[in-house]
């Protein structure tokens, strides 16, 4: 399903023994990156977080989200000229997104190379989402600085079009009520009806249960969620998986 495409692309195995010496590491992370910096001291504050010292990957970071940004739209213009701009806009937003660029991050096993304080040593920094996301954009960033825009959109594009090729542009980013509509509006199948079943717990911590019904399909499933909207999302997903998608 393209709500967690991210899941289903698996980590590029690495081959780091955890004895690796620094160098070492980045040197595999440069030969992943299919780049090797001219100023390695860009490379270094790229991976530096706020918590080890005051030179860090902030100031990289927000020029690489620029960066990745204009590369992803111009390499989708190019490859998809039928797309209409909400078209092209989706496709942008669920590329740069968090979760996309952990998938990447993980690839290059890029935790092993963060410069870290210890109190987020001792709480997986090396493993949270936002962290690996800000560094990979400061890579970006950083190489912007060291070689300019062309070298910088190299990178990404090494990086983001395995991972494009790899997922459905058609249904990436849509939510499960939305693919599960398109698809029945496509056969002439009547919309499905959510129904609340129960909710449960108090006020500010509540548990709904969603039914989704599509009688002429002979389908009836349930989801659950903090929420009426997401236990319904959950619903349509199995509603949606059970017709073979």
């Amino acid at each position: 399903m393209s709500a967690c495409i991210w899941n289903l692309i698996p980590p590029v195995p690495t081959n780091n023994p955890t004895h690796q010496t620094e160098a070492g590491r980045l040197a595999a992370l440069c030969r992943q990156l299919g780049y090797s910096f001219k100023q390695p001291q860009l490379l270094q504050r790229a991976l530096t977080h706020r918590s080890y010292a005051p030179e860090h990957y902030e100031r990289l970071e927000f020029l690489g989200d620029s960066v990745l940004g204009c590369v992803i739209a111009h390499h989708l213009c190019t490859v998809f000229p039928q797309l209409s701009e909400g078209e092209l806009s989706r496709l942008r937003s669920n590329l740069v997104k968090e979760e996309t660029l952990v998938v990447l991050a993980q690839q290059l096993d890029l935790g092993t190379c963060l410069k870290l304080g210890e109190g987020e040593r001792k709480s997986a920094g090396s493993r949270r989402p936002s962290i690996l996301a800000d560094a990979l954009e400061a890579i970006f960033g950083a190489v912007f600085l060291d070689a300019g825009f062309a070298a910088a959109e190299q990178v990404v594009l090494h990086l983001f079009v395995p991972y494009l090729a790899r997922v459905d542009v058609k249904t990436l980013g849509k939510d499960a009520k939305s693919l599960l509509q398109e698809y029945l509006q496509s056969r002439y199948i009547a919309l499905p009806t959510y129904t609340v079943l129960a909710t449960q717990g108090l006020a500010h911590e509540q548990v709904f249960q969603v039914e989704c019904s599509i009688p002429s399909l002979n389908i009836t499933t349930r989801g659950e969620g903090v929420s009426r909207r997401h236990a319904e999302q959950q619903a349509a997903l199995a509603a949606y998986q059970s017709i073979g998608k």
